[in-house]
């Protein structure tokens, strides 16, 4: 039986791949075990982040995206990795212009009737962490799967990792796939 929590796949996406301009190198890690939670069928729900710039940035987004352009108007580092794409659908795929996927009210909404957000994805030190603080905030509680995440490099995943164990048990369980299947098949999720 499936349970209430979302897993938050965050911008699985070309670029980060091994050979994309900004390349995390555990990536390939993280799909195989973010792969592997959703072929598990025990979570609720499952939704995909895809960043994409707004053709009218605010702020700093501006520069942002003056400063990413090429990148920004890529097609194909800016595609969902091939790996997802046999789960995407049109009602679990959702577009975001911001490091936090929180922004999005579609997803805020999910978020909030959990039981627990899982995040999986990238960039760690960036959007994850970003939905990380955010989900906190919002009085959610966050499961950080430390084997479905990746960053730019290893410093930079531990020392999410670090932040992530600031909030635990209050607000953040750390774990990786294999502890979190455990957990839900033991019923000690809380």
């Amino acid at each position: 039986m499936k349970n209430r929590d979302v897993l938050l796949v965050i911008d699985m996406q070309n670029v980060y791949m091994p050979g994309g301009e900004w390349c995390c190198p555990s990536m390939p890690a993280a799909v195989r075990n973010t792969k592997k939670l959703i072929d598990s069928e025990t979570i609720g729900t499952v939704l995909f982040t895809q960043y994409i710039a707004p053709e009218d940035p605010a702020g700093r987004w501006a520069v942002y995206n003056s400063e990413y352009r090429a990148i920004n108007e890529d097609a194909f580092q800016c595609d969902m990795i091939d790996d997802m794409k046999p789960y995407l659908t049109d009602e679990n795929l959702i577009i975001k212009s911001t490091y936090s996927s929180l922004t999005v009210e579609a997803i805020r909404e999910a978020v909030l009737k959990a039981d627990h957000v899982l995040l999986s994805g990238v960039v760690s030190e960036c959007c994850v962490l970003a939905t990380l603080m955010q989900a906190i905030d919002l009085g959610a509680h966050v499961v950080y799967l430390t084997d479905c995440t990746a960053g730019q490099s290893d410093e930079n995943e531990m020392m999410v990792r670090r932040i992530a164990e600031l909030f635990s048990p209050m607000h953040c369980i750390v774990t990786d796939s294999d502890g979190y299947l455990a957990m839900v098949s033991e019923g000690r999720q809380n």
